[in-house]
């Protein structure tokens, strides 16, 4: 980099600390924004600094909105005795676009980690708990089918089972159009035990 250019040097530092994109891949994006108009940039500093003025957390649900509570937890016409835990706001949009899910979620913002020092103090375990003592009659957890989402998962059980509502957990399996052949043992083992009546 050049040491005339301290700027660009600043910017690529900066975008290298977001998740997913390395030094070369930051630098490239440090120079693709340099060639921006002033306008396109001057956009793209107003939407970042927008979002980080606009956006917080629903106090229900702990979902990102710019409304508290969120429209999810807002909207009346939803299943207020169901709840979906997911680790990230990410899992929430996606699991809302599926047709048939019409209940609420609960974001954890992570998952149990303790090599990465992440305990269920780090986690939005107590908010959760909260919700529970409601209406709530199902809770289906929708952690990821990892080793630290796993660990979740079964952390949650333990807490929610003994406050008499019924817990689930998202099938896992087989995805459309792949082939058994490719297929990892424990993708199978799972895929045989959430079988179903044909």
């Amino acid at each position: 980099m050049f040491k005339s250019a301290a700027s660009i040097e600043r910017l690529a530092n900066r975008l290298a600390r977001l998740p997913g994109i390395g030094r070369k891949s930051a630098t490239r994006l440090a120079f693709h924004i340099l060639k921006l108009s002033k306008e396109e940039a001057y956009e793209l500093a107003e939407a970042i600094r927008e979002v980080k003025e606009k956006v917080g957390f629903c106090s229900v649900c702990c979902n990102v909105s710019e409304t508290d509570p969120c429209r999810i937890c807002a909207d009346p016409s939803r299943d207020k005795s169901l709840i979906c835990v997911v680790e990230e706001t990410a899992d929430a949009a996606a699991l809302d676009k599926v047709e048939g899910f019409n209940g609420l979620f609960h974001v954890l913002g992570g998952r149990l980690s303790p090599l990465d020092g992440i305990g269920p103090d780090d986690l939005r375990v107590g908010e959760l708990l909260k919700r529970i003592k409601e209406e709530v009659a199902e809770v289906v957890i929708a952690t990821n089918p990892n080793v630290e989402g796993e660990a979740t998962a079964i952390y949650l059980a333990k807490l929610l089972k003994p406050m008499g509502v019924k817990v689930t957990r998202i099938a896992r399996g087989l995805p459309v159009g792949s082939d058994l052949e490719y297929a990892d043992s424990v993708t199978l083992a799972r895929a045989l035990e959430g079988r179903q009546d044909f």
